[in-house]
């Protein structure tokens, strides 16, 4: 207990505006203020043990240097360190915005480039494969197509997926309401497969599923409570095992493969950054890669050249 006390001691009490600010003003979710905060705890309490700094004013640049110094030496991953500087950079232009204090010393700090990772994604082949092995007529049948319908055909994430409520879908426009990151909203279109799917699912296993019970929630467990996240994971996973697919894939697999997918036939970036929910370009450009390397692949395995190369190597 004495332990945890002096933790506390250490931490800048102006932290605590900062999550108010988050939960108010940015109304950022919890996972990112979580996130966060905990990043915010360890870089204090690095400041106050090594830099020997007492307030939020006496933090300079080069004390912030020192600190991702010391993150590269315990050899975290990019990713990581990345995520802890966004972090700190937020915090120090929410203290100058705020008048807390007179610089920002964080503001000239760079983040760590990134190597851009290509998603893994499904072929047609493999989501049809997938989406044929829910055919049954049981409950848990009827409500696995449609969650496989949902991911794939309107690339929710999976978090997305398990708030969905009944209000959030517009059967006859063929539309539905999500609710995203940091409670943002957008329309997605709801394709037929999709809302046939979707409408299986309320008619004939929803009630099953619900037990006489009042839930808004749209998808439901075997106990009529809601869907978690981890239960998406696994169900993704064994109908995966099931057909025979050895890619490590997650339901965000499902959405990277309906990017993917829309971009290979054709549809605008741009559009597509619409429809996942993206601030930012730059991160529904990644899917640009995918079909680059696809092509790529496809030359190599069918031109004549590229195969002669390939056996002269």
């Amino acid at each position: 207990m004495k332990k945890k006390n002096q933790e506390k001691e250490i931490i800048f009490y102006e932290l605590s505006d900062f999550k108010f600010y988050l939960e108010s003003n940015k109304r950022s979710s919890k996972n990112t203020i979580s996130s966060y905060m905990t990043d915010l705890y360890g870089y204090s309490e690095f400041l106050k043990k090594y830099q020997a700094i007492e307030y939020v004013e006496d933090i300079k640049t080069e004390h912030i240097q020192k600190y991702i110094t010391s993150l590269k030496r315990k050899d975290l991953a990019k990713k990581s360190i990345s995520r802890k500087i966004t972090a700190i950079k937020e915090f120090h232009k929410f203290l100058k915005d705020e008048d807390i204090t007179k610089n920002n010393p964080a503001r000239l700090i760079d983040n760590v480039k990134l190597d851009k990772k290509i998603p893994q994604v499904l072929n047609i082949d493999e989501i049809n494969k997938m989406l044929a092995s829910t055919n049954g007529d049981d409950p848990l049948s009827i409500r696995n197509k449609a969650i496989l319908e949902v991911l794939y055909g309107s690339g929710l994430r999976v978090s997305e997926l398990v708030d969905l409520k009944i209000d959030n879908l517009h059967m006859n426009s063929k539309y539905i309401n999500v609710i995203g990151k940091g409670d943002k909203e957008r329309i997605v279109p709801m394709g037929d497969f999709e809302q046939i799917a979707i409408r299986n699912y309320i008619e004939k296993s929803r009630p099953i599923l619900t037990k006489k019970r009042i839930n808004s929630f749209l998808f439901l467990n075997y106990k009529g409570e809601p869907l978690s996240r981890q239960s998406v994971f696994k169900l993704i996973k064994e109908l995966a095992l099931k057909n025979g697919i050895t890619k490590e894939i997650s339901p965000h697999t499902l959405r990277h493969s309906f990017a993917t997918h829309l971009l290979q036939n054709g549809v605008d970036l741009r559009i597509v950054q619409e429809l996942l929910g993206h601030e930012d370009i730059s991160t529904t450009e990644i899917y640009t890669h995918i079909d680059k390397s696809k092509i790529k692949e496809i030359y190599q395995n069918t031109h004549p050249l590229a195969m002669e190369n390939k056996e002269e190597k």
